[in-house]
């Protein structure tokens, strides 16, 4: 008993003190009522329509490049005016490598729905292991990228020869 507080809750205090033995529900524990059907059932509805919505718009879908149409248009958006004469699609549609007549080469990777770009420079290095191909951007934010590639033997060996190409 601290300054004349009983340790139990009061629900508890009365029924003792009426000489029987009370049950020990804590006074500030609410008991939900059962929910309604209809509430449940319209929740539901509302759920699985958001969800419908959601896919509609292609909210959370990966982007692929389908072809190599879809990477000269990510290029494109990526470095306004770089026009690829040779592109190297990764098998599934995860990235692709692009090279222009200037022999400058751009990276394209998926960043959400959206691809990202960067024009490769002279810090950039490729491994290759058969037709996997990693590659070191040299930029720390942009990171190592890994495409399957059909040629990657090729990409590898333009890569490593860059010397002085800019990012962009």
């Amino acid at each position: 008993n601290f300054m004349g507080q009983s340790p139990q809750p009061p629900s508890c205090r009365v029924g003792r003190e009426m000489g029987r033995r009370a049950r020990h529900i804590p006074s500030d524990v609410a008991i939900a009522p059962p929910m309604d059907p209809l509430q449940l059932v319209g929740s539901l509805v509302a759920i699985l329509a958001l969800v419908g919505l959601a896919r509609w718009l292609g909210l959370g879908r990966e982007s692929r490049l389908t072809d190599e149409d879809a990477a000269r248009r990510a290029a494109d958006e990526a470095i306004a005016g770089f026009v690829p004469i040779r592109c190297g699609l990764e098998r599934e549609g995860r990235g692709a490598l692009l090279e222009d007549a200037g022999g400058r080469i751009l990276l394209l990777k998926p960043h959400g729905s959206f691809f990202a770009g960067r024009v490769l420079g002279s810090a950039t290095r490729a491994d290759r292991a058969d037709k996997s191909l990693s590659i070191d951007s040299g930029e720390r934010r942009f990171g190592r990228v890994t495409l399957v590639l059909e040629d990657a033997a090729y990409w590898e060996q333009a890569i490593n020869r860059l010397e002085g190409a800019g990012d962009a």
